[in-house]
């Protein structure tokens, strides 16, 4: 009894911040104007011009999600095997442009990439530019990469931390070189981390609006751009939260799908 009284707090606190608002959102993506029920919300959520702006979305977080692994993945091992007070001063350093504000970050890339910015003046040293990095699609994945790669790197890093070293002796002893041994036990053993790093980057990647925002010019529109403008600027609620469920929708089916690849449940369990 006195343990279920412990719990009453927190399941206070998860109806009211969590369960009523999703269920707002159910509402008014099921209501018209005069809150009456309607599927027509549900349909242009899933109409073609929506489904466009979501699988560029979807296709901008799945590039994210590489690149950091294909970044952070090397930089977690190579952690793994410094010394533990080096490793400390380095997560710092990575974590230390976290502690700003978001905002402050992402107009910090937009100061360094703009055509009179601090690369283009290095860059004119040399006689070369201006180039124009800003207001594109490849500003967009520098700063979705920038923002969230410590996120990729720490899940990895803490795995490497873990992981039984003499699986990887035992692996040299009977023969295997050092390709074999990374593909046949080092990357299985640190699939957890990669896993969880992935849910990590891979949800805001894709929610994203602020970084499209300030360097991508809003040339082109994300899915939570058209969220936003929706709540925003055309104040249809109802339309809104049709989009906010058909992502949610894509969140849960991701989540399902990244699970069902870590079968030891040594990563992020959500589902």
């Amino acid at each position: 009894m006195t343990r279920n009284r412990l719990h009453l707090p927190h399941m206070i606190w998860l109806a009211v911040f969590i369960l009523a608002p999703m269920v707002l959102v159910f509402i008014y993506a099921f209501s018209g104007p005069d809150m009456s029920f309607t599927l027509d919300n549900i349909a242009k959520a899933f109409s073609a011009s929506s489904l466009l702006i979501l699988g560029r979305s979807l296709l901008t977080a799945v590039l994210t999600t590489l690149l950091c692994i294909l970044i952070g993945y090397p930089c977690a091992y190579l952690l793994s095997k410094m010394k533990v007070k080096n490793v400390l001063i380095i997560v710092v350093l990575f974590m230390l442009p976290m502690w700003m504000n978001f905002l402050l970050r992402t107009y910090a890339w937009k100061v360094l990439l703009d055509s009179n910015g601090f690369i283009n003046q290095f860059l004119a040293v040399f006689g070369i530019g201006p180039f124009q990095f800003l207001y594109n699609d490849g500003a967009i994945l520098l700063g979705l990469v920038y923002d969230y790669l410590p996120f990729m790197i720490l899940p990895i890093y803490s795995v490497f931390a873990k992981m039984d070293l003499s699986c990887v002796d035992a692996a040299e002893d009977l023969g295997a070189n050092k390709v074999q041994t990374f593909l046949r036990v080092t990357l299985p053993l640190s699939k957890s981390g990669i896993i969880s790093g992935s849910i990590m980057v891979f949800m805001p990647s894709m929610t994203t609006f602020v970084i499209s925002v300030l360097l991508g010019g809003s040339k082109t529109l994300y899915y939570g751009d058209l969220i936003e403008y929706q709540f925003l600027q055309f104040s249809d609620w109802n339309f809104g939260s049709a989009l906010a469920i058909v992502l949610m929708i894509i969140m849960v089916l991701s989540l399902f799908l990244l699970n069902r690849g870590d079968k030891e449940g040594e990563g992020v369990y959500l589902l």
